[in-house]
């Protein structure tokens, strides 16, 4: 069984303008220990096709499984506990608490799925070291350049032990280096502990590395290639 199935979704946004098709009636399927990319030009629906896997936005028609479990027929609470205890998110904006160390904002959702301290904070360690910035524990987010913000995210989104990781244009705001840098962490992770990386991207570098790329425009898969 695949890890994600999709089968005819579709996802319209209505606005003044008139209605908009973001994702055109998409079927694909994700097998666990991919490094895939989801690419195209802006506006082609990359992320609203990443929010519906992630049970952040609800297609219109159609059905998103995810192992055993349909995501669009779940409830609201339902959704949430799930995207909790199975699902990783990469933001392009980081989306770290300002008011948490790295340390913290690491262990945070290990503390919402009730994992006791000592456990979450030797765990939030444990992952800050696979990402090489366990030097920087203690460290507030304005303390931490780009890089090291993106690097705890991607330790936060591990954090909860989910089946794939999700991220939405991880590189966008970081330079080459550090581009690179976590590009390697997150090959690493994948190749290493078999972790499913999903990618919305138009960073040529996260192009390169992927081992699948999956061609979005209109809406529409028009290429989906194997390399």
């Amino acid at each position: 069984m695949s890890l994600i199935q999709l089968n005819d979704v579709l996802k319209i946004y209505t606005s003044k303008a008139g209605d908009v098709t973001a994702v055109d009636h998409v079927s694909l399927s994700i097998e666990a220990g991919e490094f895939t990319a989801i690419v195209g030009p802006s506006g082609c629906g990359k992320t609203t096709l990443l929010n519906a896997i992630g049970g952040l936005d609800r297609p219109d028609k159609g059905s998103i499984r995810i192992g055993h479990s349909d995501i669009t027929g779940m409830s609201d609470k339902a959704l949430i506990d799930f995207r909790l205890n199975n699902i990783g998110f990469v933001f392009q904006a980081y989306n770290l608490i300002p008011v948490l160390t790295a340390m913290e904002n690491t262990a945070f959702i290990m503390e919402l799925q009730g994992v006791k301290k000592t456990e979450r904070l030797q765990r939030a360690m444990d992952l800050l070291s696979a990402v090489g910035i366990d030097g920087k524990a203690n460290n507030r987010p304005n303390q931490l350049s780009g890089g090291q913000q993106q690097r705890v995210a991607v330790a936060r989104a591990l954090a909860s032990h989910p089946q794939f990781i999700l991220a939405d244009e991880p590189t966008a705001n970081l330079d080459s280096s550090s581009t690179g840098q976590l590009l390697d962490i997150m090959a690493k992770l994948n190749a290493d502990e078999g972790m499913t990386f999903l990618f919305s991207t138009h960073d040529q570098r996260v192009i390169d590395r992927a081992r699948r790329v999956i061609t979005l425009e209109d809406g529409k898969v028009i290429s989906d290639v194997h390399v």
